[in-house]
């Protein structure tokens, strides 16, 4: 007997750390230390340590009346069950008398705790608990059940399909209780994503469901309003009468505290406004969105404004004038993150009109001596974007400039705003007042001219307005001397001035300026379209016309109309549609950066490990749990609650230590059971746990009531479903 006590002991293992306290915590026999050990599992595993060795302990105390220990159970479960799939199955007693508990918390806490374990194995028990549920008298259950549906679709759409559950979904949608309808929408659109199906329709809103959501609006949470609005946005309609009906009930959700749900509200009145034929009418429903989008701007989170920011640049290319008299709302703020100073000067850029351009570029001028180089440089551009939008502001901003350059200076700001004043000079072609201002200035500072934009624009102003610069035979000479050290850009911007000066100038006296800047193009070039230029030119100045050259090489170019960067008419219209998504921050459609075939390769990758995991041997299952419960008995006795070693020399310490596995499993699940007056409790005995295994044919048909007693154990009320019961009862005779 000292023998086999050695080898048990051996075999038991050290009896130290808290992987053991926890061990026996959970299986103390008293209900106390049983909750604080399924506590303590559950912070241990909140902060990522492994206890999922626990499972077999942890699920024992799964049969308990303590909601708040059965959330935390449930909750382990959730977490640790793909873990140990063979084990799942010991759990679905509880989940099946849960969801006909009096509590309606228990309900949905059952039939949510049955979605979220992602185990094949429990599908085939999902039927009777979910059709149970979405069809319960508390809407907190059915709304707990509606989302169950898309889990459940997830894990076997034919299934889903083939039992109701998606018909019955959708009915769901005209329920009496808001979140509910919110629910069902949520659950409908996670299936449409996850459908594979082409021949399968999900949801298609109509005129009466419309009707029945507008209703359900103002009832929702925060999130529910979202669902809705979304649902509204597809919706479409060209009844002015109903679109205008739409925009009035969704008009209200303008003031709402939750950015999301106001952006929501403004892409749903957006996209039903081209319904409304009547300009003024339509003008008046713009003008309500102005205090909305103005709020967007007014939160204290960086993020929510920068989104904010985002969506409204957006609607500003659709409707321009829509916060026309908004612009102090967009002046920076010293404590603005530096995205949100760039995204405003993008904002207030677009808001320019004559009535503000005065306050606009004193505003621009302020940012443009800050330190940051970034918002340096987007003043600047700003401050030109205004001149070239403003023809009766140009002058001002080009003194604006010309002052910049003088008194703040630096490399920055010198190279910026030659390219703004090269710029508006495209925009003004000819014009001799503009160009004398900004002609002399650029002179000045030809040495400081470091980046390729600048000397770029600085070379074409060579070329169109010679006249203007003194000393130009010698600025020309210094750009051929250095012809062949400059970027091929800037030598296809020389090669256009010199030719363009030769042809325009009187005389012959920049003839040798231009013979060597053609030979160093077409010999000493290495870029093969410098060369090409260098040959055309060449073959068009050795032509005998000399007016058809010039008619030619000195054709004026459409002047630019903007510097403002603008959108692409159709992307417009599919960002407009994709207010407060993603798309929106990007400014790309969502079909550019998501994959739409995502979700059907998922559904697709799921529906083929089901199909090899059905032809899966059961005696593979089986034996996974045999081993399982094996390796768990060796390292503790679960059911011992006495810890002394003495219990190990008994005088059935044989039994003890080579016992069924069934007797360690007699109380495994054993919870006091519910007792009626003038009945009493019965003592859990090996008879009952042994009849449900041993005792009853599989194959023979078998009473509900024999079953049900048998299951005591187990938790299982006499209630319990007879087809459910029964299959059950099968499983756990293939399990052992």
């Amino acid at each position: 007997m000292s023998l086999e006590r050695k080898i048990r002991s051996f075999l038991t293992g050290p009896r130290k750390g808290e992987t053991f306290e926890l061990k026996s915590g959970l299986v103390s026999q008293y209900k106390h230390e049983r909750k604080d050990a399924i506590q303590r599992v559950i912070q241990a595993m909140t902060v990522g340590k492994d206890v999922s060795s626990l499972f077999p302990d942890v699920l024992k105390n799964i049969a308990t009346y303590d909601l708040e220990q059965k959330k935390l159970v449930y909750l382990y479960l959730m977490n640790y069950a793909k873990t140990h799939p063979e084990l799942c199955i010991l759990a679905v007693n509880t989940f099946v008398q849960d969801t006909e508990d009096p509590n309606p918390l228990v309900r949905a806490l059952a039939i949510r705790t049955m979605g979220c374990i992602r185990v094949n194995k429990m599908v085939d028990y999902m039927e009777i608990p979910l059709q149970r549920t979405l069809q319960d008298e508390n809407p907190y259950v059915r709304k707990t059940a509606a989302l169950c549906v898309a889990k459940l679709f997830d894990l076997n759409p034919e299934m889903c399909v083939e039992f109701g559950f998606l018909d019955q979904l959708k009915g769901l949608i005209k329920d009496s209780n808001p979140m509910v309808v919110a629910n069902s929408l949520n659950a409908l659109y996670e299936i449409r994503d996850m459908n594979s199906d082409a021949n399968l329709e999900i949801f298609t809103a109509d005129t009466e469901t419309v009707k029945n959501l507008l209703m359900c609006l103002n009832e929702c949470t925060e999130w529910g309003r979202i669902t809705i609005l979304t649902t509204l946005n597809e919706y479409h309609t060209d009844d002015a009468e109903e679109a205008n009906h739409i925009i009035e009930r969704v008009t209200p959700q303008l003031q709402h505290v939750n950015p999301s749900v106001v952006l929501s509200s403004i892409r749903a009145i957006i996209h039903h406004i081209d319904a409304i034929p009547v300009t003024a009418q339509r003008a008046a429903i713009l003008k309500k969105l102005s205090a909305p989008l103005v709020s967007l701007v007014s939160s204290s989170i960086p993020e929510a404004q920068y989104v904010g920011l985002k969506n409204i640049r957006i609607i500003l290319e659709k409707y321009p004038q829509i916060l026309s008299k908004e612009l102090r709302v967009f002046f920076i703020k010293y404590s603005d993150p530096l995205y949100l100073k760039l995204e405003k000067l993008e904002i207030m850029v677009r808001l320019a009109n004559d009535s503000n351009s005065a306050l606009l570029l004193g505003e621009l001028k302020e940012y443009a001596m800050e330190f940051e180089p970034s918002l340096v440089a987007k003043a600047i551009k700003s401050i030109g974007s205004v001149a070239i939008k403003l023809s009766g502001s140009t002058v001002k901003a080009i003194n604006l400039l010309n002052s910049l350059i003088d008194h703040r200076g630096g490399d920055l700001v010198i190279n910026e705003s030659i390219v703004v004043l090269t710029n508006i000079l495209r925009r003004y072609p000819g014009k001799n007042d503009l160009i004398t201002l900004i002609i002399p200035v650029i002179s000045n500072h030809i040495s400081e001219l470091e980046r390729s934009d600048a000397m770029s624009g600085y070379i074409w102003l060579l070329g169109e307005y010679p006249k203007y610069f003194s000393n130009l035979h010698d600025k020309l000479q210094v750009l051929i001397d250095d012809f062949l050290s400059f970027e091929s850009v800037l030598q296809l911007n020389i090669l256009t001035a010199i030719v363009k000066i030769n042809l325009s100038a009187s005389g012959s006296k920049y003839s040798s300026l231009l013979q060597k800047v053609l030979e160093s193009s077409t010999k000493d070039c290495e870029n093969a379209d410098v060369r090409d230029k260098a040959y055309i030119y060449w073959r068009l100045l050795s032509s005998s016309s000399t007016e058809s050259q010039k008619e030619i090489i000195l054709t004026k170019l459409p002047p630019i109309t903007t510097t403002i960067a603008s959108f692409n008419p159709v992307v417009l219209e599919s960002l407009v549609e994709e207010l407060s998504t993603l798309s929106s921050v990007y400014h790309k459609p969502a079909f550019t950066f998501i994959d739409p075939n995502a979700a059907h390769s998922h559904v697709a990758q799921g529906n083929k490990s089901r199909s090899s995991s059905k032809k899966d041997n059961i005696e593979d299952l089986t034996n996974l749990a045999k081993q399982e419960i094996i390796n768990n008995a060796k390292n503790e006795n679960l059911l011992d609650f006495d810890d002394d070693d003495d219990a190990l020399t008994g005088d059935n310490g044989a039994a003890e230590g080579s016992g069924s596995l069934l007797d360690e499993l007699n109380d495994l699940f054993s919870a006091p059971v519910p007792v009626s007056q003038g009945q009493q409790t019965q003592p859990s005995s090996n008879n009952d746990i042994l009849s449900l295994f041993g005792a009853i044919p599989q194959n023979a048909p078998t009473p509900v009531s024999n079953v049900t007693q048998g299951l005591n154990n187990f938790n299982i009320g006499s209630n319990a479903a007879p087809s459910n019961t029964s299959k059950l009862n099968n499983d756990l005779l293939d399990l052992m």
